[in-house]
Order: structure tokens, then sequence, then C-alpha cells
């Protein structure tokens, strides 16, 4: 197999091994393995079980590796799957897809490697948002939908949210590791709001009888001008005042936003309804960051709102809807283990948020609890799915 971005329209059939044979499925593979090890050796770092060591420190690592690690490989997953079927152009399969992989990969293991050359571990692992970037490039700027390049832009806002953690890590400028990581938090954001907009309300209207979603144009254009403005806010003036009315103005948004999306039917279908709490959580983690802007409640709060709640059951819906339709399966058959693996998500971004407002002297329990909760629904995700997406297709087509 020749190193080429894609496969002409009429490919091969893929062979009994498919791991490589489209994007959503190493990087989903990638995710679900990763949110299990980050997790637990958080926790095994967290209560001193395995002594702290590699590139970053302690808080550094977990944040950073939740966000460029298992976030990144969700991203790169969907959109090296996603752009073919928006554009119609090729995107990376075969080897080149597995030097993609093999880069993320290469990432994860250097900063917690002790003794590497920060320099070596600094540009692998900034290499590898660039590179996906510019492997989809061409799709994304020359196809139809001009609101595809956006995702461009976004690459490069992650690029450099990556660049100025590294930067502090390496001592050129103290401070730039907290503006780095909510960069890149908002950077997720954008992403997780361009790409709901185009399928949580096409699913609710799928799989709902008689369900209408209510697309506003000034509520999309408002989503995206108000949280690129927070961003940049964010970044300026990290936690100020400024910032907390923008995420305030965008959690109102949003909540408008998700309300035009709503129909009563989603909760028949497990694959719909976690899509619908996890943008909740979007609109309850802004407003929350706008609250902590106002130092009404910790940021960090907050933050966790965005990430386990938002991010986390987001993508965990999404990476299971996405799997199930890109390998001939019927979407909103999620067996019985994969519902119980939403709820318990759900519960623990409940208790990483409101555990440590309402009892902080149990914040250790309220830790502990938060990524057990975790590794569980993650543990269940890596069974069900890790079959179904090193297998081919079962409809017999290629992808």
């Amino acid at each position: 197999m020749s190193l080429q971005i894609g496969e002409p329209p009429i490919m091969r059939k893929t062979g009994k091994f498919a791991l490589f044979a489209l994007g959503f499925r190493p990087f989903f593979f990638a995710a679900g393995i990763s949110a299990l090890v980050l997790m637990g050796l958080w926790l095994a770092l967290w209560q001193g079980v395995v002594p702290a060591g590699g590139y970053f420190t302690l808080v550094e690592w977990h944040a950073h590796e939740m966000l460029f690690g298992y976030t990144g490989a969700v991203i790169a997953g969907f959109l090296l799957t996603a752009v073919k079927n928006w554009t119609g152009m090729a995107v990376p399969v075969g080897r080149l897809l597995v030097f993609i992989s093999s880069v993320w990969l290469l990432g994860r293991l250097l900063v917690v490697t002790p003794g590497m050359p920060g320099l070596v571990v600094a540009l692998v692992d900034l290499v590898f948002i660039p590179l996906v970037g510019w492997s989809l490039w061409r799709p994304l700027w020359y196809g139809q939908n001009k609101v595809n390049r956006m995702f461009l832009l976004i690459f490069a806002g992650m690029t450099l949210a990556n660049l100025l953690v590294h930067l502090d890590v390496a001592g050129v400028y103290q401070g730039l590791w907290p503006r780095g990581v909510y960069l890149m938090a908002d950077m997720v954001l954008l992403v997780l709001l361009l790409v709901a907009g185009r399928v949580v309300p096409f699913f609710t209207e799928k799989a709902v009888p008689g369900a209408r979603s209510m697309v506003r144009p000034w509520v999309e254009k408002a989503t995206f001008i108000t949280m690129i403005l927070a961003a940049a806010a964010e970044l300026v003036q990290p936690h100020g005042p400024v910032g907390g009315v923008l995420l305030l103005l965008a959690a109102l948004v949003q909540a408008l936003r998700l309300w035009g999306w709503y129909d009563g039917g989603i909760w028949r279908w497990p694959i719909l309804w976690v899509l619908h709490l996890g943008y909740a959580w979007l609109v309850l983690g802004l407003a929350l960051r706008g609250l902590a802007g106002f130092d009404l409640l910790p940021y960090a709060v907050a933050l966790h709102a965005i990430t386990v709640g938002g991010i986390g059951v987001l993508t965990l819906g999404m990476m299971s809807r996405v799997a199930l339709g890109h390998t001939g399966r019927n979407i909103n058959d999620t067996g019985p283990l994969m519902p119980v693996a939403f709820v318990l998500l759900n519960i623990g971004a409940l208790v990483r948020v409101f555990g440590p407002l309402f009892m902080v002297e149990k914040f250790n329990l309220w830790i502990n609890i938060a990524g057990g909760l975790w590794i569980l629904a993650f543990l269940a995700f890596v069974l069900v799915y890790t079959p179904i997406l090193i297998k081919p297709r079962i409809d017999g087509r290629p992808g």
C-alpha cells in the first residue's frame, strides 16, 4: 500500500483487520485506551501510589494529556472521517494513517519518559496537530462548504495553545501554561460547537418521528461570535470580568441553541440523549466559567464541568454513534452496556463539579469517585467497541 492521503472513490474491500481503513478507527480506539490509562495513572499519581516523573509536573501532565492526548485523538478521528463525507474528497488511510497515529502515540509516551530531552518531547508533541491539519487541508480548503476552512484556523489555535504550554515548561516565560490549557479548551469547544450544530439536529430529526429542530441563523452566528470573543478575552486576561461577561453570553446563546434542538422523544434513544446531555454540560460549563471570572467560584470547578461533563460526555456519545454508523450497524442500537456507561459518566461529572463546591473537605473522595466512574464508562466503551473498530464493516463496504 502506498503512502497516500486517500483512496480513489471506488476502494478495494477492507481486509480482516480494518483498524487503519478510516480515521475514526485507530483514533477512537486510541482515545478509549488513553481515557483508561490516563485517568488510572492520574489517580495513582494523585494518591502517591506511583512516583511522578517525566516532562510535566503532575497537574500539568493531567491537564495536557486529557486535552491534547485524549481529546486530540477524538477530534482527529472524527475529522479524518467526517471530512470525507462532507467534501467527497480523499482523507488519510493506510500507511499515512498509521504514521499519523504513531506520532500521536509517541507524543503520549515521551511526556512520561524520564530523562528525555525536553526539545525532543516538545517537537514530537507539537507536530501532531499540524500533521492532522496538513493531511486535511485540501478537502477543508477546496470543499464547497467554506465554513470548513474554520477548522484550519482551529488547528492553528490548538498548535499555539500547545506551544504556550511547552514554552512555559521550557522556562521561556512563566504563566503561559494556564493560557495554553484554556486556549486549547476553547478551541475544542469551537470544534464541538461546529460539529454538534451539524449532527445533533440531524440525528434528532432522523431518529425521532415528527421532530423538527429549530435552527435560527442569528443563534448560529452568535454561537461563534461570542465563543471566539470569549476565547480571545481569556487569552489576553485569563479569568477576568471581560471574559466572564462574554462566557455568560456564550452560555445563554448555547442554551437557546440547545433548546431549539430539543424534542422529548430523545429520551427513547440513549445515543441521542447522551449528545443532548453532553451539550447541556457545555452550556453549564460556560456559565460556571463566566461566574468564575467574577470570583464567584473556583475556576477549576468550571473547567471540569466543560472537560468531564461537556467534552467527556459529548465525545463518548459521538464516538459511539460514529463507530456504529461507519461500520454499517444500526446507529440506535447501543446495546445494554453503553447506556450504563453514559449514565456513569454523567454521574462522575456531577460528583467532580458539585462535590468540591459543597463539601470541599472531601476533595480527595470526589476525585477518586469521579475518576473511578470515568474509568468504568470508558472501560465499557473499550469492551464494546474494540471488536467493532478493528473488524471490517458488517455490510462488506470499505472504510
